[in-house]
């Protein structure tokens, strides 16, 4: 990513960037220096963005060899597309020998490095692998921005702050302006300001509601469905959420059988630390078979509704209430 401030810095930039990785935010972040840095505000006539399926390879080509109308180059964006497969090989072929005067900047979180189009742009272009940062290198970074508007705050607020909201810095960022409004004429900021200002993720009440059924509380757990449902959460996310839990709880399992600590389990499984020791307990809770079996019902329960048999909310009602029966 160093490159890339240096391309702008030195006013020298290549033909071709792809910002790839799991962390959108900073993927974004660089993609909008890179067009701050190349686009005039409100040229209409220069900058061109595409997204999604069915990209107009074409029609790209077309403009790219067309020459910019006063400006020193014509822009394409292109975002969250389905050219990183067999279906980009006619725009590869082109890159191999772009106009100089056109810049293409590709933003994609899954890329298949296999294609054509990826190794194209390995050889022409730069590519910036954007994956999500340690929980050390996001307290650095929220650190930053608190403190940067004059507020000191605790390592508890911090680690409270993750565990919370989880990794990803566009909900983070979210929190942390939420945080700085509250806490500005206070000077500080507390793990219990958190605990006031943050509500738990999803996730967590996913965590909370399988205890409630493990618990045989089939009351409290449709309680928490109710609350997720209240957040926007659609019934087929819960259903989702429901079966990737149990899937974690079955190879979380098979982990501790081979003698694994919680720090490799969340390594393992690409978790947070805390995701992972909440696993750990959750998982003595329940016989590896009985966890399959409630993996096989929410696929069962997702089959339903999608071909018909139940309504969605209803099919997730169910699952609730019958999963670990």
């Amino acid at each position: 990513m160093k490159q890339i401030l240096n391309d702008i810095k030195q006013n020298n930039f290549k033909n071709i960037y792809l910002l790839c990785g799991d962390e959108r935010y900073l993927r974004l972040q660089y993609r909008d220096k890179l067009k701050k840095a190349l686009c005039a505000d409100g040229d209409a006539m220069n900058v061109h963005t595409y997204s999604g399926e069915k990209i107009p390879q074409g029609e790209i080509i077309d403009l790219a060899e067309t020459m910019p109308f006063l400006a020193d180059h014509r822009v394409f964006f292109i975002n969250d597309s389905t050219l990183f497969s067999s279906e980009g090989e006619k725009l590869a072929e082109y890159l191999e020998e772009p106009n100089e005067s056109s810049i293409f900047i590709f933003t994609e979180e899954n890329i298949d490095k296999r294609s054509k189009l990826y190794k194209t742009i390995k050889a022409k272009g730069y590519i910036a692998e954007i994956t999500t940062p340690d929980d050390l290198t996001l307290s650095k970074w929220m650190r930053s921005r608190i403190e940067g508007a004059g507020i000191n705050v605790s390592e508890g607020a911090l680690r409270l702050l993750i565990t919370r909201v989880g990794n990803n810095m566009q909900l983070l960022e979210v929190e942390v302006e939420k945080l700085i409004g509250y806490c500005i004429e206070k000077h500080t900021l507390e793990a219990s300001d958190v605990e006031l200002m943050c509500a738990l993720k999803p996730e967590d009440k996913i965590f909370d509601m399988i205890d409630a059924i493990a618990n045989g509380n089939s009351k409290k757990a449709l309680g928490y469905y109710y609350d997720l449902v209240a957040l926007k959460v659609s019934p087929s996310q819960i259903l989702y959420m429901i079966g990737r839990q149990c899937n974690l709880l079955l190879q979380t399992k098979a982990l501790l059988q081979k003698n694994s600590n919680p720090k490799d389990i969340a390594l393992r499984l690409g978790i947070h630390p805390y995701a992972a020791g909440k696993c750990v307990d959750q998982s003595k809770r329940f016989k590896t078979q009985t966890l399959r079996n409630a993996l096989a019902s929410c696929v069962q329960a997702e089959e339903d509704y999608k071909t018909g048999k139940i309504d969605n909310q209803i099919s997730t009602e169910v699952l609730i209430l019958t999963v670990f029966n």
